[in-house]
């Protein structure tokens, strides 16, 4: 047993999901294997992405299988960290636009 409730063997485990519901998980993954084809985004870029998407959910599963992915890709630490950056400033920008709500229901409560 792991010490955390993260334990990143879990993630080799990621396809036994269609154990307990087998047509549900097998539609998953079709979906997800059609999802990260090459189309109008390439394989590539959509790594980059993800690796920003694992770190705005903040999924420790996904980032570990997504960082591995996109160095493998061939993205840069730089690329890779700046990604991280831009999924940062828009969580960080999602937090700050609701004070707009804050400042509103200020404004009410004092007219």
């Amino acid at each position: 047993m792991s010490d955390s409730y993260y334990d990143s063997a879990d993630l080799s485990k990621f396809g036994n999901i269609t154990e307990y519901q087998k047509a549900m998980g097998d539609k998953f993954f079709g979906w997800y294997g059609e999802v990260f084809k090459d189309s109008a985004l390439t394989a590539k870029e959509k790594s980059l992405i993800a690796l920003a998407v694992a770190h705005a959910v903040q999924c420790p599963y996904c980032i570990d299988a997504y960082s591995s992915n996109a160095y493998e890709k061939g993205y840069s630490e730089e690329q890779m960290m700046e990604a991280v950056h831009v999924a940062a400033a828009i969580r960080g920008g999602a937090s700050l636009v609701h004070g707009v709500q804050m400042m509103n229901k200020v404004k009410e409560i004092a007219m």
